[in-house]
């Protein structure tokens, strides 16, 4: 007997809305402490989750859940490449 195939679910970290893995896109923090988008999603680090639009991005930078997730401070600079990055991917 075929069992129902389990979605995985993520948590977006700017509205708090869980939603499939697939259809999110991936914060990394690398191991050398580079923050960047994973468009593969398999890249090794840590990792958070957003949705695919600008809002979702500027309210997990607005209330800092980015950093809470990745366990580190963003300086500003990485915050203007996440900006550019998400405006290509919408």
């Amino acid at each position: 007997m075929a069992g129902v195939r389990k979605i995985p679910m993520r948590q977006c970290t700017g509205c708090g809305e869980m939603k499939e893995k697939r259809t999110m896109i991936r914060v990394l923090k690398s191991e050398e402490g580079q923050i960047l988008i994973d468009a593969t999603g398999r890249k090794n680090g840590r990792g958070a989750y957003i949705c695919r639009c600008a809002a979702c991005l500027e309210k997990a930078l607005k209330t800092k859940g980015l950093e809470r997730s990745l366990k580190c401070e963003i300086p500003e600079s990485v915050r203007d490449e996440l900006r550019k990055e998400m405006a290509e991917l919408e």
